[in-house]
């Protein structure tokens, strides 16, 4: 049997944890006798069984849906919700069809004021204060929720009885592809509040929390719970927030069988845990994080203590140190991601608090270190709402700003200096600042000119001997300059070509590899360049030439007539060489009407 600890070993389904969230008025799972949890086990509850139950158990529904105690949970879900780390969509459990309408309507109540007071808040914000206010303002301004419940008949009139609409509600199941929207991980309909539907057979992967406020058992409870521990990006847990007290016994209500093909249960096995436990398991993480440190030379305590530009040098040390070779560096990056991914999936929970500041430490220096390879993307590392994490979770933020030191601009490089600086400075940074630099600037050259990717090659073989210890960081940054050199000369390339951009890498097709051409020859074969491109541009690259057969065989022919224009030096299988590779160089850099890698290089 295919057990639901065996679906988290092969990572088809991420582990589940809870944290009991009761409130005051606690309501323990004991409370609640076999008949009606048999009653709540049922798909949908009719008339005559809701009336069973409220006359059955008066005491205990009217503790589960006291208006008191409903406005508590409501306030708490919205505090909760704002403040998760993985910004993934939820899921409210509610006892019946009439506390879903009225659970929807207290989260929406509570949902505005929380907004408003941010907005006021805002007027007053600047700096990072100002960002995160405004990230969470247009994380709430532009959530979606809504209620999903299956219709009955004289809904209208009993909904009203108790004071409730679910005409709005109604209008809007029929109208609108709700569940469609719910598993669309890009769709702003965030929070779902259901009593019964949608907590079997329905799968949205970017679900990662379920507050539940119902009680349940056995199979249809593990149903419910299995609904936050689908695999979606970096979502690392789902989440379960108990409202009722149902885990308190959790070993008694899930020592069943599962039956469906993902996540089965043996007799005792628990499928959920603690959130105490996804805790310890940031612990861990930390610790192997700082342990990793610490075997590179950085001692993170000292760093921790700091302030101002001493915890700058400090962080700028600790950089130098870890990135020794490639592997060093993405095993940290790696530790890193896993510390603030498993950071983010505990929050909102207080304990965040005394981790923030360590988790934080290790993410920014990630940060740095990422940048100096890739200044434009640091999307591995931070979230979208890092800074709204960190603002409301971390007694001790670091505010750590950058050294400022920016990456070389390859067109105006003084050499000389750059040596100066090397000789100077932090070697190893130095290095790796320029290396991302070149890497950036090549990859821009050879999507302008493929047949640049010798060069990829060169840069590939220099690295690998530097990470296998055949160069030193010196010898590695006085390759790495000449490298630079000679983009800078490849650059030029078209200008002392007499050429633009388009029209040397159409000539470079011809051109690479060989025949040996004069002079007379090497003029030739830039005519055929300029001309075939400027035909090509004028005559043939209109608006969705590529999804048309008839353009794109208009295309090839023209290719091959000016290829065939070619010196003599030029075989007939070379010609039809060119002719093809030119005709993929064209399907790929130009779009139409003007669209081209070229123009949008500027």
């Amino acid at each position: 049997m295919y057990t639901y600890k065996q679906s988290n070993e092969d990572r088809s389904t991420v582990p589940l944890y809870y944290e009991n969230r009761t409130p005051e008025l606690e309501l323990t799972n004991e409370q609640f006798d076999a008949d009606m949890n048999r009653l709540l086990e049922e798909a949908e509850l009719d008339d005559d069984q809701e009336a069973a139950l409220a006359r059955e158990f008066a005491r205990e529904y009217h503790l589960i849906t006291r208006d008191e105690r409903l406005e508590r949970i409501a306030e708490d879900i919205v505090q909760h919700f704002i403040s998760r780390g993985y910004p993934g969509k939820a899921m409210v459990v509610s006892i019946d069809k009439l506390t879903t309408v009225r659970m929807y309507d207290k989260v929406k109540k509570y949902w505005e004021r929380t907004l408003a007071t941010l907005r006021s808040q805002l007027t007053a914000a600047s700096g990072e204060a100002r960002e995160a206010l405004e990230a969470q303002v247009a994380f709430m301004e532009g959530t979606d929720m809504a209620v999903v419940v299956s219709e009955e008949q004289n809904e209208v009139q009993k909904f009203r009885e108790r004071g409730l609409d679910i005409l709005p509600h109604r209008r809007r199941m029929k109208a609108e592809a709700m569940d469609e929207k719910f598993k669309d991980p890009n769709n702003p309909f965030r929070l779902v509040f259901v009593c019964a539907m949608w907590r079997t057979g329905f799968d949205a992967p970017s679900c990662s929390t379920i507050y539940l406020d119902r009680p349940m058992q056995n199979h249809t409870l593990m149903q419910t719970i299995a609904r936050a521990n689908r695999v979606f990006g970096a979502k690392v847990s789902g989440l379960i927030v108990d409202y009722v007290g149902i885990f308190r016994d959790l070993q008694k209500a899930l020592a069943i069988y599962g039956t469906g093909p993902r996540g089965e249960l043996r007799p005792g096995e628990r499928p959920i845990e603690d959130k105490s436990a996804l805790i310890a398991r940031l612990r861990q993480t930390l610790a192997a994080a700082e342990s990793f440190c610490a075997e590179r030379g950085v001692d993170v305590g000292p760093i921790l203590q700091s302030e101002g530009f001493e915890r700058v040098r400090l962080m700028d040390d600790a950089v130098e140190k870890i990135i020794v070779n490639d592997e060093y560096k993405s095993k940290y990056i790696s530790l890193a991601m896993n510390v603030d991914r498993l950071f983010c999936a505990i929050l909102p929970d207080t304990r965040a608090g005394e981790l923030g500041p360590r988790r934080k430490l290790f993410v920014v220096l990630a940060e740095k270190i990422h940048s100096l390879s890739s200044p434009a993307d640091i999307s591995a590392i931070v979230g979208p709402v890092e800074k709204l994490l960190d603002e409301s979770t971390s007694a001790l933020p670091l505010a750590i700003k950058e050294s400022g030191a920016a990456p070389y601009d390859l067109s105006k490089i003084d050499f000389a200096e750059l040596q100066r600086q090397f000789a100077q400075g932090r070697k190893r940074t130095e290095a790796e600042r320029l290396r991302g630099t070149i890497n950036t600037r090549l990859q821009r050259m050879i999507r302008l000119n493929h047949s640049r990717i010798d060069l990829a090659d060169e840069l590939r073989r220099l690295i690998e001997e530097y990470n296998a210890g055949s160069r030193d960081v010196e010898a590695f940054f006085d390759a790495l300059v000449k490298f630079a050199q000679r983009l800078s000369e490849e650059e030029r390339r078209a200008v002392t070509e007499n050429l633009s951009e388009g029209e040397l890498a159409i000539f470079d097709i011809l051109v690479r590899p060989g025949p040996r051409l004069t002079r007379k020859q090497t003029l030739e074969v830039k005519r055929v360049a300029r001309e075939l491109l400027a035909k090509l541009v004028k005559e043939m690259l209109v608006l969705d030439w590529r999804k048309r057969q008839q353009s794109r065989a208009a295309v090839q022919v023209l290719i091959e007539e000016l290829v065939w224009q070619l010196p003599t030096s030029y075989t007939e299988a070379m010609c039809r060489e060119r002719s093809s590779l030119v005709y993929e160089h064209v399907y790929d850099h130009y779009w139409g009407a003007g669209q081209s890698v070229y123009a949008m290089a500027g």
